[in-house]
C-alpha cells in the first residue's frame, strides 16, 4: 500500500457521515475513494468528492482500488461484510456490534483464524480515550493493588422515541461498559445479572433505568447503571475500588466557571461531544495498522465478548437470576 490508504465506506448513515469527515477533514494518511448504503441517494449526499458510489457493499469491497473497508452500516449487516472483506484480505473497521449473535461471531473468528492475522478492528472507542487509559495505567501499574471493583454509569439526556427499545440498554448501550470493564481490569466476563429499579417518568413504555452486574472471571465485580433519559446531558463516569485506593475518571469537559451564580461545569450534550477525541485517535491507530494489511486495538474476540455478554443480559432481564458467560478458547491471533 502506498502513503495514502484508499478506504470505502458502507454505511452513511449518522456515524457513517462523521467517519467521513473525520477521514476527509481531519486526519492525514487516507482518502476515501468508495461509498456505499442501502439508500443510493444518502450515499451519493456523503460521499466525498471523487468517491465512487457502489451499488452493493460486496462490489465496494472487491473493487481493487479499495484497499480497506469501514463498515457502519446497521448489525444484522455485519457479519456478511466482515466475511467478505476478510475472504478479500482487506484490513476492516467495523462499528459495533460486531455481529448481533455468538454464530455469526464465531464465523468471523474462524474466518480470520483460519486467515492467520488479524484484519479487523472493532469500534470500542473508548480504548481510546485518553482518561480511560490513563486509569488503565494506573490500575496496571499496582500503586493501588489489585482492582476489587469497578463502578461504571452511562447517562443519556434522552433517546428518541420509539426507535430506542426497553432491550437496548443492554444488546446496543451495555456493550461499551462491558469492554471497557475487560479492557480496564484485563478479565473476562463470566456472568451477568440485571436488576430494574424503579421506572422513570421520562421514557414512555422504556424499562429505564437499567442496574447489571457483571462478575469477572477474577472474582472482581463491575455494577453498570444505564439511564437513558436523565435530562442534564451525556455523563459517563467511571471508577475501580482497589485494595490500597481508588481512581476515577475526570470530569469531562473539565473546565469550571465561577461567577456570581457559584461554580459551574459544562455537560456534553451527546456521545460525538464526549469521544470525539478518542474517535479520531481510534481511526489515527487504524490508518497505521491498515497500511501495513493488519489490524490492532479492539479485535474481533472483544466484539464476541461483548455480544456474549449483552446475550447473557437479555437473558437475566427475563429470568431474574445469574446467567453465565461461557467462551470459547482463546485463538492465539488475540494474546
Amino acid at each position: 500500500m502506498g502513503e495514502i490508504l484508499k478506504v470505502g465506506v458502507i454505511g452513511t448513515g449518522m456515524i457513517g457521515q462523521d467517519h467521513i469527515r473525520r477521514l476527509t477533514k481531519v486526519l492525514s494518511g487516507v482518502a476515501v475513494v468508495a461509498v456505499n448504503d442501502i439508500d443510493p441517494k444518502r450515499a451519493a449526499a456523503a460521499a466525498p468528492a471523487g468517491a465512487k458510489v457502489f451499488d452493493s457493499a460486496d462490489a465496494l469491497i472487491a473493487d481493487a482500488n479499495v484497499e480497506a473497508v469501514i463498515i457502519c452500516s446497521w448489525g444484522p449487516a455485519h457479519e456478511a461484510q466482515l466475511l467478505a472483506a476478510i475472504a478479500a484480505e482487506k484490513p476492516v473497521f467495523c462499528e459495533k456490534p460486531m455481529t448481533t449473535s455468538e454464530a455469526a461471531a464465531l464465523k468471523v473468528i474462524d474466518a480470520e483464524v483460519a486467515f492467520g492475522r488479524r484484519l479487523v478492528q472493532v469500534g470500542f472507542m473508548r480504548r481510546f480515550d485518553a482518561d480511560y487509559r490513563r486509569l488503565k495505567a494506573v490500575i496496571d501499574g499496582g500503586t493501588l493493588g489489585t482492582p476489587l471493583m469497578y463502578h461504571s454509569a452511562h447517562r443519556n439526556a434522552s433517546v428518541p422515541a420509539g426507535l430506542y427499545t426497553s432491550d437496548m440498554p443492554l444488546n446496543d448501550t451495555l456493550v461499551h461498559d462491558a469492554d471497557i470493564s475487560r479492557f480496564l481490569l484485563s478479565d473476562e466476563v463470566s456472568g451477568v445479572e440485571v436488576r430494574l429499579p424503579r421506572r422513570s417518568s421520562q421514557g414512555v413504555d422504556l424499562r429505564d433505568p437499567t442496574f447489571v452486574l457483571l462478575h469477572m472471571a477474577s472474582g472482581a465485580l463491575v455494577d453498570v447503571e444505564i439511564s437513558v433519559n436523565i435530562g442534564y446531558g451525556y455523563d459517563i463516569r467511571g471508577e475501580v475500588s482497589c485494595e490500597q485506593g481508588v481512581a476515577r475518571l475526570p470530569e469531562r469537559p473539565a473546565t469550571l466557571v465561577r461567577d456570581a451564580h457559584g461554580v459551574r461545569q459544562a455537560i456534553p450534550e451527546d456521545w460525538r461531544e464526549r469521544f470525539i477525541e478518542a474517535y479520531d485517535q481510534e481511526f489515527r491507530e487504524w490508518i497505521v495498522a491498515a497500511k501495513t494489511g493488519t489490524a490492532t486495538g479492539p479485535s474481533t474476540w472483544d466484539g464476541y465478548a461483548a455480544t456474549l455478554v449483552a446475550d447473557a443480559a437479555l437473558r437475566a432481564v427475563e429470568s431474574g437470576a445469574f446467567e453465565p458467560v461461557r467462551m470459547r478458547d482463546k485463538p492465539a491471533i488475540y494474546n
